[in-house]
């Protein structure tokens, strides 16, 4: 039987863009919560439970509304309305950089990591063009220090045999939507060669796909990196390589978050659904929903909740 929480017992927020990423991330909840009264001044809607003992809120975006501007609505009034929250998730899909140093396929995630002089992440879009470049203008902020240091120790359990992911990953098997399977081959085509046709590229030219090195064991990697936001989905193989090259070596591109930074920090989970180039399409975004809300799960069970979050579970 699910129970009825306060507001202020919940203390992390995360957000997602799109229907797939909350379906992932409602599934990764070890318990569900009953739904609260509405306020008349909140027009967002939210899925209520608890992760590794941690009381989460999960808020997705109106559905057709991406960009900057909803994002960040949607995250100040999740605030506004949970006055507890402690920090941050922003937990979905982006586009892949493939390169040799990276090694970055479909279903992998890339996480937000501070690198020089960026946070983590970088809007690449945002800036004044001179008369010989375009100058990049202003920073986002940083993901809070508790959440880095969560980072840090997942990044330590992994070699010592600890890592939890692909179990969690695992724990979506019993959907067929988000089985590994469903998601087809990964295909990448070299950066300048432009889609011809088909849902899934069947007109296209298989002599322009790239090879791709066989890893030695067929599990989901994580990646940690800068990522860079904009407000229009990137679909050309040659920018995405170009922006990627100057930004220092970013291994993905995603859109909807850029307005979230500096309104409610967060960390930015990634899962790698397509190449950001023209032959992007749907059919990896459900599996790598699964694999970005599953990090997300890992890495909440590694901070202590809260003392005010353990005297509410024992109160109700």
């Amino acid at each position: 039987m699910s129970r009825r929480l306060r507001r202020e017992d919940y203390t992390v927020g995360w957000i997602c863009a799109l229907p797939v990423e909350l379906a992932a991330a409602q599934e990764m909840l070890d318990e569900e919560h009953e739904d609260l009264e509405r306020d008349d001044d909140d027009e967002n809607l939210y899925s209520l439970g608890s992760v590794a003992g941690h009381n989460v809120v999960i808020v997705c975006l109106p559905a057709g509304r991406i960009g900057n501007n909803p994002a960040a609505a949607v995250a100040t009034q999740t605030r506004a309305t949970f006055k507890g929250i402690r920090f941050g998730l922003m937990v979905g899909i982006g586009g892949g950089v493939p390169s040799p140093e990276g090694d970055i396929r479909l279903g992998d995630v890339v996480v937000s990591q501070p690198h020089q002089t960026f946070g983590g992440v970088v809007q690449y879009d945002v800036g004044k063009t001179t008369l010989s470049r375009f100058e990049r203008k202003g920073s986002l902020n940083s993901p809070p220090q508790i959440l880095l240091s969560a980072v840090s120790k997942v990044q330590a359990n992994k070699p010592r045999g600890k890592s939890k992911l692909s179990e969690y990953i695992s724990k979506l098997d019993c959907i067929p939507e988000f089985q590994r399977d469903k998601a087809g081959p990964d295909v990448l085509f070299k950066a300048a060669y432009n889609h011809e046709g088909g849902q899934a590229c069947e007109l296209c030219n298989t002599d322009k796909q790239e090879a791709q090195q066989p890893r030695e064991r067929e599990e989901v990697r994580v990646h940690y990196r800068i990522i860079t936001l904009g407000n229009q989905v990137m679909r050309d193989g040659h920018t995405r390589d170009r922006l990627s090259s100057e930004l220092g070596g970013v291994l993905c591109f995603k859109i909807e978050a850029a307005g979230l930074m500096n309104n409610f920090l967060c960390l930015m989970i990634c899962g790698i659904c397509d190449y950001a180039d023209s032959h992007k399409n749907k059919k990896w975004q459900l599996y790598t929903a699964g694999t970005a809300a599953a990090y997300a799960k890992e890495l909440l069970l590694v901070i202590p909740p809260t003392v005010k979050t353990r005297t509410a579970e024992k109160s109700h």
